[in-house]
């Protein structure tokens, strides 16, 4: 079973300036991101802009993934959509690619009541042999994926992990309680990994770790070694980038960030409409916390 724990990147992806795809920018992303101790990659989530990718330029990016990876890290490929039909399309796609497993978005936009919710994931779990994790992201699906339906569907055999970003600690401690230990909980939310990893959560699957992937992996291991005194001195090192990066729109803060520092000689860091660069102000914020982290 693959160990999905510690720290996951969630993946930006290198546009260029007529925001097409840099096919070795992403080659080059992948080695540099594992190199700097990341234990797992999730390409095509929220971060690296899935919701304006065509689905041939989502299986491209997955398939790129999967083979640069070449088994030295899990990839956990982004494969959901409000339609359970495309969703089982595109993890069936991400299984016969290669990829180690599945992240599953709670549907969005047309809010299917909890029971719709069971029948969404249980259809996708069915129709793949990989392992398969839930995302609860309520404040973009319109839609909590709620403790009991969690508990449920952790009874599925390939359904093993949840990303959790509701930002509700009562709900993911509900959600510990009622999942047996092999069933994983990982942080959505970089600010909340020690938190979430303190009341039985595992790891995170984060965005900050495009930009500082060994610092968030250090963190993450330190929280697996029950060494919370270390680990708790590590969050608040890190506690005013895991924020700054949210101040707008994910992913536009973190491709910002990307830019400045020039990380792994890639400078094609731009996003697609409707997503615009950082504002000016939201620049100078990133700018500062960086300076602070002796990272600019």
């Amino acid at each position: 079973m693959v160990d999905i724990s510690k720290c996951f990147v969630a993946m930006i992806t290198p546009l260029d300036e007529n925001r097409e795809v840099v096919e070795e920018d992403l080659r080059t992303w992948v080695d540099y991101l594992i190199k700097n101790g990341v234990h797992g990659l999730v390409p095509m989530g929220t971060t690296g802009e899935s919701a304006t990718m065509s689905h041939n330029e989502h299986k491209r990016i997955i398939e790129i993934v999967v083979n640069q990876t070449k088994n030295r890290v899990p990839v956990i490929a982004g494969s959901g959509s409000n339609s359970t039909r495309e969703a089982i399309d595109l993890s069936k796609f991400a299984e016969n690619a290669g990829a180690d497993g599945c992240l599953v978005i709670v549907p969005y936009y047309n809010k299917p009541m909890q029971s719709g919710l069971l029948a969404h994931f249980t259809k996708v779990a069915e129709s793949v042999k990989v392992p398969i994790v839930l995302y609860n992201v309520p404040s973009r699906t319109g839609r909590n994926l709620e403790a009991d339906t969690v508990i449920k569907l952790s009874k599925i055999k390939n359904i093993v992990a949840i990303k959790e970003a509701s930002g509700d600690l009562d709900q993911i401690m509900r959600i510990v309680k009622g999942t047996d230990e092999d069933f994983s909980i990982i942080s959505g939310d970089d600010s909340l990994t020690y938190s979430i990893c303190t009341i039985g959560g595992k790891g995170v699957i984060s965005v900050a770790g495009n930009i500082i992937p060994k610092k968030m992996s250090d963190l993450c291991i330190s929280l697996e070694k029950g060494d919370y005194q270390t680990a708790l001195k590590q969050h608040y090192e890190l506690y005013d980038l895991l924020k700054v990066l949210f101040v707008e729109s994910n992913p536009i803060p973190v491709k910002e960030a990307a830019k400045l520092l020039k990380i792994a000689g890639i400078s094609n860091w731009n996003l697609r409409l409707p997503l615009l660069n950082a504002a000016p102000d939201t620049i100078e914020k990133i700018k500062k916390v960086l300076k602070e982290l002796k990272l600019l």
